[in-house]
């Protein structure tokens, strides 16, 4: 599989969450860029490596940062359901399930 696609609601966490990181540090929003961008060349590699944390939906954590990808594997594509930082309440991105669209 080589194609992916982002939940609108976890690009923009994914796109704040790069701004953070950057007013934090200079620089520090791009590792942060790449870091989620091998992340998800890694599951797009392997989709069904990493396991089920919800029905259909797996994590793959980032190794630099305290992130994982949320995802679902469609039939033609994957879909990043939410870049989530480790502390972040579990649940928060549930509803994105109901509205998958990219």
């Amino acid at each position: 599989m080589t194609h992916y696609e982002f939940h609108p609601d976890a690009r923009v966490e994914y796109l704040e969450s790069v701004v953070y990181y950057e007013s934090r540090q200079p620089g520090l929003g791009a590792r942060f860029t790449i870091e989620v961008e091998r992340t998800i060349e890694r599951i797009v590699e392997a989709p069904t490596r990493w396991r089920k944390i919800q029905g259909e939906i797996r994590r793959c954590l980032a190794h630099t940062f305290p992130y994982g990808v949320l995802y679902s594997v469609e039939a033609d594509h994957v879909l990043i359901l939410a870049v989530m930082h480790h502390s972040r309440t579990p649940d928060y991105w549930r509803n994105r399930l109901t509205s998958r669209a990219g």
